[in-house]
């Protein structure tokens, strides 16, 4: 609504589940096309980068840059010219530097790394403002709200004290290279075992894999119960992976320090010994 106009083509990259949502959204209002699909892979994958290139006269280029359910992250940012770069960063932002500079817009919620559910953030380059379409609501209109200061309508005031918070706890730890040193271990540290065992396997590519879910599998799916009912035991809790891939899922978000990383590697080693 704010960067195209009606009839006006839009590009997206399609990885897996939310890619999928924001495609079947856009589609409500644009022409969309999906300019790269990893369909072939099982959605384990993301696209080379020179397989992300716009297609003539596209509005923007939207992609994921984290797949939450797949476990599935970019490790790059595509190079789109002069079209502009969109990007879905719900569960990616504050986990790491990111020059901003690359894209056009960023929007996520904050549910993940930044604070409490109900917060959206959204960061437009400046000379994108001010070209939505005459049918967006007033409260969606950025222009509108970047000339109220973002207090068109009253702000969700908690979640913004809670955002204040983390943030300064971010910097406190010593800024985002060291919380993306923090995260690139832990994940690290989980694969690792992964990697090193023939019970746990990861079905994703090893470039495309997400810092912030992990997800695995049981060798024999038959123990996925128990594996679940003795990791809570344990105090190792929402482990399950989503209905629509199974197997496990960790989410290690930035508040999880390593030591709850640790925690689930000992108990996965203990669980696979006791059964083989």
């Amino acid at each position: 609504m704010n960067l195209s106009q009606p009839g006006q083509s839009v590009d997206y990259v399609n990885t897996g589940s939310w890619s999928a949502k924001a495609i079947a959204e856009a589609g409500r209002y644009a022409e969309v096309t999906v300019v790269a699909d990893e369909m072939a892979s099982g959605y384990t994958t993301t696209p080379a980068p020179e397989a992300v290139r716009p297609s003539p006269g596209a509005a923007y280029l939207h992609y994921t840059p984290n797949e939450t359910i797949g476990g599935v992250e970019f490790g790059y940012v595509p190079d789109t010219g002069e079209v502009p770069l969109v990007a879905d960063m719900s569960s990616t932002i504050l986990s790491r530097p990111l020059d901003v500079s690359r894209f056009g817009l960023i929007y996520g919620g904050a549910q993940k790394n930044m604070g409490p559910a109900g917060l959206c953030l959204v960061l437009v380059r400046d000379d994108l403002v001010g070209r939505a379409r005459e049918t967006t609501p007033s409260i969606w209109d950025y222009a509108l709200m970047a000339k109220n200061g973002s207090m068109l309508n009253t702000p969700p005031t908690f979640g913004l004290y809670l955002l204040g918070l983390i943030l300064r706890w971010v910097d406190d730890l010593g800024g985002l290279a060291v919380m993306g040193e923090l995260n690139r271990a832990k994940a690290e540290h989980l694969y690792a075992v992964i990697d090193t065992s023939d019970f746990y396997a990861n079905p994703v590519d090893p470039a495309a894999r997400s810092w912030m879910n992990v997800t695995f599998t049981l060798a024999d799916p038959a123990l996925d119960a128990a594996f679940l009912a003795q990791a809570e035991a344990a105090g190792l809790t929402n482990l399950e992976g989503h209905r629509s891939v199974g197997g496990m899922r960790a989410s290690i978000y930035n508040a999880m320090p390593m030591e709850g990383v640790a925690a689930l590697t000992d108990f996965m080693k203990e669980f696979e010994r006791a059964r083989t």
